[in-house]
């Protein structure tokens, strides 16, 4: 069973960065692939990035390409998203998420793939 904790949430101005931080415990944490995925009042979850076990392919939402960065150190069992330019539509719950079927190399943007999830961090962007 894994176990995820995120952070990093808080409330900024539009063009300002956040970095969120995911920490996993229990299991094997290099054998899951990871993601963001963010829910905001009212709309369907949607997928923001995610990684691969080893950290080598990477893979974003069309809303957050260019200005999001998914990372991993497995040493340290955490998993990030740097967000730059930050706007108002990006305001939502972010949620991090772990695939333990996930092969080498994939990183699903299904959240149907995704067994264990955290209790999400609010991040709340003023324009």
């Amino acid at each position: 069973q894994v176990q995820l904790v995120e952070s990093g949430g808080g409330l900024v101005q539009t063009g300002e960065s956040l970095r969120l931080s995911c920490v996993a415990s229990g299991g094997t944490f290099g054998y899951y692939a990871m993601a963001w995925f963010r829910q905001a009042p009212g709309k369907q979850r949607e997928f923001v990035g995610a990684i691969s076990r080893g950290g080598t392919v990477r893979s974003y939402g069309d809303s957050v390409q260019n200005r999001f960065t998914i990372s991993r150190i497995n040493d340290k069992r955490t998993v990030y998203l740097q967000m730059n330019r930050l706007k108002p539509e990006d305001t939502a719950a972010y949620y991090c998420a772990a695939d333990d079927n996930a092969v080498a190399g994939e990183a699903s943007r299904r959240h149907e793939e995704y067994e264990f999830w955290g209790q999400g961090t609010q991040v709340t962007v003023s324009s």
